[in-house]
C-alpha cells in the first residue's frame, strides 16, 4: 500500500511546498531538501500523517461522532463539498462565519431562517409579498443557503474538524481550540504545526493534492461509519437471540 501511496502522492505533487523565503521554521521536520528555492516536503512524513489521521478519523465515524469538513479557499471549495456529501458529513466552503462552533445557537438559529425561507418560496405564500419584499427574501435565502447550506445536519459541536490550510481558515483554527475540538489538516512549509493537532504535511494549494488528501480521509470516515453499522447489526442480531 505504502509504494503506491508515495506514487500516487508524488504524482499529485503533494511534496511541493512553499517558496522557502516564505516557510515557518516549525515545519522544519516535515522538510526533505530545497530545490530552485522551494521547500520540497518529505512524503513520507505525509504517509505517517495520513494513517494517524486515518485511524483517528475512522475511529470518531464508528462511534458515530460527528466531523466537519472545511475548506474555503477556490481550489479546496468543490472537493470539500463533494467528498463530505459523499461521506455524509457537515462542510464549510464558502465562507467560515464567525461564531460558527463559539456562537452554534445563532447558527442554528439561521439554519432555521433558512427552512423557514424555502417554506414561502416553495409554496403560494411567496405572492402574498410585494416585489420588493420577495427580492429581499431572495437574497436572505442566497445568502444563508450560500454559507450555511453544509452546516444543515450538524445538530451539534462537531468531535472532529477537517481542514485544508489551516493559515487561510485560522478563524476556524481558533474556534476549535476554544472548545477543544479536534483538528486533522493538510498543512503546506507556510503553516504552524502546532496549532493543529493531526498535522499531514503535503501541498494545499495544488487541486490534485487537495483532492487526494481529502478523499482518502473521507474514505476513513465511511470505513469507520461501516464498522459502527456492524456493531449496531451484531449487536441487534445477538438482542434477537436472547
Amino acid at each position: 500500500m505504502s509504494a503506491t501511496l508515495v506514487k500516487d502522492l508524488v504524482e499529485a505533487g503533494c511534496h511541493f511546498g512553499h517558496r522557502a523565503s516564505r516557510w515557518n521554521p516549525k515545519m522544519r521536520p516535515y522538510i526533505y531538501a530545497r530545490r530552485n528555492l522551494i521547500h520540497i516536503i518529505d512524503v513520507r512524513e505525509t504517509i505517517r500523517g495520513l494513517l494517524r489521521a486515518k485511524k483517528y478519523l475512522s475511529q470518531v465515524a464508528s462511534g458515530n461522532g460527528l466531523i466537519l469538513f472545511v475548506g474555503t479557499k477556490r481550489q479546496a471549495a468543490d472537493t470539500i463539498e463533494r467528498e463530505a456529501l459523499r461521506c455524509g458529513m457537515p462542510f464549510v466552503s464558502e465562507r467560515w462565519l464567525g461564531g460558527t462552533l463559539t456562537n452554534f445557537r445563532t447558527i442554528r438559529d439561521r439554519l432555521s431562517r433558512l427552512e423557514d425561507l424555502e417554506v414561502i418560496r416553495a409554496g403560494e405564500g411567496i405572492k402574498s409579498y410585494s416585489k420588493k419584499m420577495q427580492s429581499t427574501l431572495s437574497r436572505e435565502y442566497r445568502k444563508i443557503h450560500r454559507n450555511l447550506n453544509g452546516m444543515r445536519t450538524m445538530t451539534r459541536i462537531p468531535e472532529c474538524m477537517v481542514i485544508v490550510d489551516p493559515k487561510k481558515e485560522h478563524n476556524a483554527v481558533k474556534e476549535a481550540q476554544k472548545l477543544g475540538v479536534t483538528v486533522v489538516s493538510l498543512i503546506d512549509t507556510d503553516c504552524d504545526p502546532d496549532k493543529v493537532d493531526l498535522p499531514i504535511p503535503g501541498n494545499d494549494d495544488s487541486m490534485r493534492s487537495i483532492e487526494l488528501i481529502v478523499k482518502i480521509l473521507a474514505d476513513a470516515v465511511l470505513a469507520g461509519k461501516n464498522q459502527a453499522t456492524v456493531k449496531q447489526q451484531i449487536a441487534s442480531e445477538g438482542a434477537d437471540k436472547d
